[in-house]
Order: C-alpha cells, then structure tokens, then sequence
C-alpha cells in the first residue's frame, strides 16, 4: 500500500527545486545503456518476424544490442485472438512483438505512435496517414538517440502486393540514413533537444531480388536479377545457445503473433539443405566493404566488426551524376578516412584525377546498363578497404514507357532521395481489358548533347497490335517528346492474371546517328465482362431467379495467394451480375468442403478473410490508385448468430454497408454457400463510368476453425489484388446512365486513425523507464519523479498512470491533469507506471521500483 506523504514539506520542497532546476539531457534520464548496433525499422509488429534468425544470430555471436522501430502498432488489422481493434488490439500486438523478438535477444521496441488503418499498396496513401515530415523526424530522433550502426528496413518500391506502409517506412528509413547525419535537418533536435548529429555506418533493405537457394551454400550460390546489387545472405541453420537452429528458434517467435493466425506455424525443417537464407541488399555505406564477404558477419563489416582496416574508418564515393551517355565523364569525389585513395573501371573505361576526386569517361561504345566504379583507400601498412559509386550508362536517347501513377511516384521518391538506383526496382505495367485497347504514351528523352531525330516504336507481345513506328524532329539535348500508341488485344483467348496475364512489350528508339535504346514494359491483361440489365429486380435470397442474371456466369476459380485447390470440390466459384434502375446486383456461389468459423456478425464481419467469405470491389470509373476511392464490400455467408453480414472495408467509407442487402444459402449437408447482394449505386463513392467500370469479384476459403485462411480465389487474380484497383476487371453496364446530379470526383476517404499512445502503453513505459529514450519517438518533457503517494512535474502536462502487479497486469488507470509541483496519487497496491506528457507534445516516463 503506498501512503501519502509524511515528510514535511519545508525538506521535500527544496529538493524538487533542486530537481527541476536541472538541465534535462540524455544522461540525466533512465538507467539502462542508451545506444543500440543495430535498429530494424517497420511498420508494424511482426515486419521483423522473417528477420528475427539473423538478428538473433548477429546479436548471440557478436554480443550485440538490437532495437526495432515499429511505425505502427497495427491497429488497423484484424485479430485472431478476439474481436479487439483500435488501441485494445495495439496494445496485444505490442505485447506479442516484444515476446517475439525477445527470443532474438531483442530488448528494445521503439514504437512512433502512427496509425494503421487497412491493408493498402499505396505509400502517398500512408503518408497522408503518417504525415512525412513529423514521421520522418521522429525516426531521425529515434536514430540520434539510440546512435546505431547499422539499420536495416523494408522494401521501399511498389512491387505488387507490397504493403503501402511497408513501403513508406523503407523510405522514411532511408531518408534517416541521411538526414541523421545532415545538422540543416531537424536542427531544433540538435539546439533545442541536445541531440548530436548520427552517421549510420550501412543501410539494408530485406527485399529479396533474385532466386532462393536452400542449405548453407545459399549465401555464396545466390546471384541477385540485378548484378550490380550487393547482396548479402544469413543461413539460419546455425544452432542457437540453446541448441535449436536460428531458424527454428525463429519459427517459435512467429508463433507469438497470435492475432496475426501464426500461432500454427509448423516447425523448420529440421534438414539443414532445406532452410533457406535470409537475404539483405545494401542500399548504402560510410565505411569500407568487402564485396566477396556476403555471409552474416559481411553485413557488420566495417561497422561493428573491422575489416582490413580499423573500425571507425570511413570511405564512400558519390558520382556528381548518376546517368551518363556513351563516350561522357562524370566526377566522381571520394569521403575517407586518411591514406590513398584509388578508382577503377572496366576495360575500356579512362579515370583520371585523384585524391579524393577523380573524373571517369565511358568509352563511345558503352552498352546501356549501371556499372560499379570500385573505390580503394590503402594505408602504409599494406591494408586496405573497398567501397564503390555506381553510375549507369544510358542510350543518348531513350524512350520511357508509360507510368501508373503510384510507379511514376515512387521514381520521383528515388531520384530526389539520391537514391535513383532505385527508381527501375518495378517494372513499368499497365492494365488492359480482354479484347479491349488502351492508349500509351512513350516519352522519347534526349540524354546527349546534341539534337536527334529518329523513331520510336513498340514491339508488342503475340496477341497484340500497337501500330506503325513514329517520328520525332530535332529534339534537343535535354528536351523530350511524348508520343502515344493504340494497342489492341487481338487474341481474346490470351490468359489474364496470374495464369500468365503479364504480357511482355519493347519499346525501341532509333534516333539517327546515335546508338539505338530499348526498355520493357507490360501490359496486364485483366478480364472483362458486360453487366446485363435484369428483366425483374433480383429478390435477395441466394437464389437465381427468372430474369434476375440474364448473363453468363464469370469463372471466379482463379487463385491469387494461399495454397492450391486441391478440387473444385474443395473450393472454386462462379458469380453472376446484373443492374436493373439504380441498383447493382451480385450473386456469387461457392464450392467448399468445409466451412470455416463462425465469426461474429457485429465484432468480426470486416474480418472476412479469416474465414469463409467473398468479396464485392467496385471502381465507379475505374481509374482508382488506391482503394480509399473505391467500394469493398465484404460478406460473410454465415455468422455465429446465423445470418449472413455484410461489411464495407479497407475502401472510401469503412463500415457499415449502408442500403446494401445481403443474403445467402448454405447447403445441407454442407458442400457450399451463395451469397447475394444488391448494392445501390448511390453507395459508391461517385458516379460510374457504363463504359469502364472496375470489378472483381474474391472468394476467401479457410477450411479452419481457428481464424486463418488457406486459399484466396477471384476473377481478376494477381497477388495482393485486393489492393491494386488497376488490376481488377473491366465491366461495360449498357443501358444505363447514372443521375446527372451524381458527383463524379469521390468523395475524401475516412480511415480509420485511432491509435494507441505510447504514455498509454505500459510495456512502453516500463522500456522508457529502463532505457531513457522518451516515448513515442517525442521530444524529451522535463522529467517527472515518483515520490510515496504523490506524482512531482517540472511542467504542465497529463500523466497517464498505471498501476500494475508484479506479471504487468493492470489492476488501474487514471489519467491526471498536472500542474508544476506536486499531484497527489491515490492509494494503491502495486508498482505505479506513468507516462507524461507535456502540451508541446513532448513525454518522459517514470515508475515506481
């Protein structure tokens, strides 16, 4: 039981006077080591999970202190665990990351308090969430504070299926690595905050590129699709201190990310020639590096472990420009530590200069593509170490194919992060229905120095026309033209999606006199289908009746992710559609051996996709980036009251499905369900074009009673479809014209940005208390102190307090206005967590023993 206080007050007061007198700084606060060797930076809990052998490994084999920055707490998602959402499931996920990555010997989890809302692709969508800037200077404190060497994160391009979150957090990451170490960014860390400027040593992404090889060669045998990549490979088959391998003490860890379905997750195998590596790609380095040590302690070299040369040592080299033209020079300046500095080139190639600048000239007959430009720094003792630049030599003129808009973003992200390497990591795509045309646009773009006239055209894959080649005039150097082509699928037949719908283009430019260019693109070939006008308006009740569907069914059968089918009896599908007056219609009938949970119609609909369900995506005009302007409706055939659900999610409005009907039929004995619905097209976020409608239609199977899934089926099939509306089919509603009054533009997105604050976590706070960092990536509040039955401030503020027993279990919360000076504290039975915060938004942390 703590008391109140019975000190007298003429002795108590000068001391806290004494205390608040007190310059706050990092030293001053918490107890425990303030700087980290390794930061991994995510998203979300369980980002890291695939990570955890490597980081496990590093940190028993070379004793070394890791922390992971989790953007969010991933309060978006759904859970397998309960009906939780919002701060209630932020506060699980917290508590099963850190079991999880405590068995890695992981200790220290640095959460941002930024919100996750629903499964997107689109990173300008996360950041609109996040906000860039206050995001990107909470990492860079996070890094300024905690000093690592070494970072590692996510992969920051828009591959398909590539969470949006995923990809911002790997540019936030990368941003850090630079702006960490840059005094003109965020200087009232550095004035206001007495933080110091941080160089990270060398930043990896964990976005493998290239084939997988299993068993220990797998770090020597594997050869990246890109050759001029750095790659570096973990092989978790090494056993633990506790006798497991890396891999299997990593598999126990997943298991903890129970909300996530993974607390089935089967054991490695116990074959060594069957684990595979973890794979690691260097996007940069200040320290000298060997590019034939690609193992685990490769990853370290230069930054926690010496190479030839000693730690502390630094050598970087910056080309002045990364693209360059046949028969050009670019100047490349070195950073490095004392001693010789050499450059070398390929066969060829001419470098001149020295120092610490050189000049390499490319010979006139330099085939296109990026080339490393090794970087030696030699000392009198005969030791050396090696780093590199990277330029790439491109065609005087080049034509470039047309951009979705998300891959034309994330280009413009790589080029103005100086990270253009970057910019080719997703190859340029389009989508086209069957049967159907679209136009592209090529820009043709002269990189030399004189003007050009030429050609460009397009070779395009079987099954598709594109027209005759076109001119362009004199283009001057530095200028550019852009030229549009009509293609046309020719061949109905051609397969769409994930059956090989990923139809392969070249685009060739022949400017005279110059060397010819080439560049590859894709046209995506997604279904199409005509919505017939119904005779009768469908009555909703599962069941086709006269009139309701007059057209033929679509084959929704298509897996996109999960396992196969192992028969139609085991899960395949058709849908059927209609319109009649303003409403659209939709009746969907499932084959399915075994049905998966019940889940709760009130609590648990929006998470469909644990267990049996389909799901209805429409894009009014099919021009979408993202779906925070498109409609999702989900549905469940069955819930644990009985009746069907129907919930919209992870689109313009989430929740519920307001003048949507739903209805269903399950068989008896079971063998399958149908599931109809009539969606008023007044509920979609703006009028639809009759013309080109975005569709598709998804089955989720589970087969399971314990909240996963196992196979996802659809009509327009590609991994992470749900996401990419570019991607769905194509629908054409003859007939029918939406009301004049009817906006077109979508209305803004609600998304859902309730989040958990670190002062309310008391896991965070409990760390904070331990380690000084404040919480939430803030800046630091004055501190605030525990006295017997009293809270003293050196500030206004608001201090969440917890009282805990000795497992962590909360037994109260109070959350306290207060003022400078003393805030008494109830009596209570317990160990007391608070965490402060202060209007400024800055936090401390404080607890009782």
């Amino acid at each position: 039981m703590v008391k109140k206080p019975v000190m007298r007050w003429a002795v108590l007061l000068p001391v806290l006077a004494l205390f608040f007198a007190t310059p706050v700084t990092r030293a001053s606060q918490g107890s425990g080591p303030a700087h980290l060797d390794v930061l991994y930076v995510g998203a979300h809990p369980d980002d890291e999970a695939f990570s955890l052998a490597t980081f496990g490994r590093l940190n028993a084999e070379h004793r070394l202190r890791t922390g992971v920055v989790t953007i969010t707490r991933g309060e978006g998602g759904g859970s397998a665990v309960g009906p939780q959402e919002g701060p209630e499931l932020g506060m699980i996920r917290e508590a099963e990351e850190r079991r999880a990555v405590a068995k890695a010997d992981i200790g220290d989890v640095l959460n941002l308090d930024k919100p996750d809302f629903f499964y997107t692709v689109s990173s300008p969508l996360t950041a609109q969430a996040w906000g860039q800037e206050d995001t990107l200077g909470k990492l860079v404190r996070v890094i300024r504070e905690t000093r690592p060497k070494v970072v590692f994160t996510m992969d920051p391009a828009p591959t398909p299926g590539n969470h949006g979150n995923h990809q911002f957090a790997a540019r936030l990451a990368i941003a850090a690595y630079h702006a960490a170490a840059d005094p003109s960014s965020y200087p009232e860390q550095l004035t206001g905050e007495h933080l110091r400027t941080w160089a990270v040593s060398r930043l990896f992404t964990d976005g493998l590129r290239g084939g997988r090889n299993l068993g220990p060669a797998c770090v020597g045998d594997f050869t990246p699709d890109e050759p001029t990549d750095r790659t570096w490979g973990v092989w978790p088959g090494r056993r633990s201190p506790g006798g497991e391998t890396w891999a299997q003490v990593e598999k126990e860890a997943q298991r903890e990310y129970a909300s996530q379905g993974w607390a089935s997750f089967p054991d490695a195998p116990k074959d060594p020639a069957q684990l595979g590596c973890e794979y690691f790609t260097q996007v940069a380095s200040r320290v000298p590096y060997r590019v034939d040590s690609r193992d685990a302690d490769g990853l370290l070299e230069g930054a926690l472990l010496p190479g030839a040369l000693p730690l502390g040592t630094t050598l970087s080299a910056e080309p002045a420009q990364y693209t360059m033209t046949p028969g050009s020079s670019v100047k490349v300046g070195v950073t490095a530590s004392p001693g010789r500095v050499s450059l070398s080139a390929p066969a060829g190639w001419t470098v001149t200069g020295g120092g610490r600048e050189f000049t390499v000239t490319a010979p006139a007959d330099a085939q296109p593509g990026k080339v490393r430009l090794p970087v030696t720094l030699s000392r009198d003792n005969g030791r050396s170490g090696s780093s590199e630049a990277l330029v790439e030599v491109v065609s005087p003129v080049v034509a470039e194919p047309a951009l979705l808009p998300q891959l034309a973003e994330y280009q413009d992200w790589a080029r103005a992060a100086g990270h253009p390497e970057l910019a080719d990591r997703v190859p340029a795509v389009q989508a086209m229905p069957v049967g159907g045309r679209r136009d592209l646009d090529i820009t043709v773009r002269n990189r030399g120095q004189q003007a050009y006239s030429g050609t460009v055209g397009i070779t395009p894959p079987a099954g598709f026309t594109a027209g005759a080649d076109q001119p362009f005039q004199s283009l001057a150097p530095g200028a550019s033209k852009t030229v549009r082509f009509s293609v046309r699928n020719t061949d109905a037949a051609l397969p769409t999606g994930m059956r090989g719908g990923d139809h392969q283009y070249t685009v060739h430019v022949k400017p005279d006199g110059a060397l010819a260019g080439s560049a590859r693109g894709a046209l995506e070939l997604v279904p199409s289908t005509t919505v017939p006008m119904a005779a009768v308006a469908p009555q909703i009740d599962g069941v086709a009746g006269s009139g309701e569907y007059p057209g033929p069914p679509l084959n929704v059968s298509s897996r996109w992710e999960g396992t196969e089918c192992a028969s139609t009896q085991d899960c395949s599908a058709t849908a059927r559609l209609s319109w009649r007056d303003d409403t659209l219609y939709a009746l969907v009938t499932v084959t399915d051996d075994k049905l998966g949970t019940r889940l709760d119609a009130v609590t648990d609909c929006k998470r469909h996709w644990r267990t049996d369900s389909i799901e209805l995506t429409v894009d009014p005009r099919g021009t979408s980036e993202n779906t925070s302007t498109t409609f999702k409706l989900a549905a469940l055939p069955v819930t644990a009251g009985g009746p069907p659900c129907g919930v919209r999610d992870a689109d313009n409005r989430q929740g519920a499905a307001t003048g949507v009907r739903v209805a269903s039929k399950v068989s008896s004995p079971y063998h399958g369900y149908s599931v109809e619905v009539a969606v008023p097209m007044s509920a979609l976020p703006g009028a639809i074009d009759p013309a080109g409608v975005g569709l598709n239609v998804l089955v989720y199977d589970s087969d399971t009673q314990d909240k996963t899934g196992k196979t996802r089926l659809g009509w327009s099939t590609w991994g992470g479809v749900q996401g990419d509306p570019y991607r769905w089919g194509r629908a054409s509603l003859p007939g029918y014209t939406p009301p004049a009054d009817r906006p077109v533009a979508p209305p803004a997105p609600v998304l859902p940005l309730e989040v958990l604050a670190s002062v309310d976590s008391p896991q965070s706070i409990d760390q904070a208390v331990r380690t000084g960092f404040p919480l939430g990536g803030a800046p630091a509040a004055k501190p605030v102190w525990l006295g017997p039955g009293f809270l003293a401030a050196g500030e206004n503020g608001t201090a969440h307090v917890f009282t805990v027993d000795n497992t962590g279990k909360v037994l109260d919360r109070r959350v306290i206005t207060v003022s400078p000076g003393l805030t008494p504290l109830p009596e209570t039975t317990g160990r007391i967590l608070v965490g402060f915060t202060n209007p400024n938004g800055g936090t401390s942390a404080a607890a009782t023993r």
